[in-house]
């Protein structure tokens, strides 16, 4: 599968797939968990068959255009804890184009 290019966390859209690190489908993004104040990425919150999980950052591998590849198999992703509310939201804002992106725009606060 072309993942494509390697992107930035705000710019991740929602129905992304999302595969295991043994390559196998697990889910697709819901949504993504950022830090307002510091810009730090904290995690995904994908959509399975088992309902929303909540994966944390370390978890997360490589985010391309296409696919987001996590760092744990597809039996520890099975044991994902749902989300927590607290975090911030994130949702990508297509519409925003590259230079809204490049002067803060691209991204917002759910």
């Amino acid at each position: 599968m072309d993942e494509g290019n390697p992107i930035s966390f705000r710019v991740l859209a929602r129905g992304t797939p999302v595969w295991s690190a043994d390559d196998c489908e697990i889910g697709t993004v819901d949504t993504v968990l950022a830090t307002d104040r510091e810009d730090i990425f904290d995690g995904i919150v994908i959509r399975t068959s088992s309902g929303r999980r909540f994966v944390d950052a370390p978890e997360v591998a490589r985010i391309a255009e296409r696919r987001v590849t996590l760092s744990i198999s597809s039996a520890e992703a099975e044991q994902l804890p749902a989300p927590v509310r607290g975090g911030q939201e994130f949702r990508a804002d297509p519409a925003a184009g590259r230079w809204s992106r490049f002067f803060g725009g691209g991204w917002r606060r759910r």
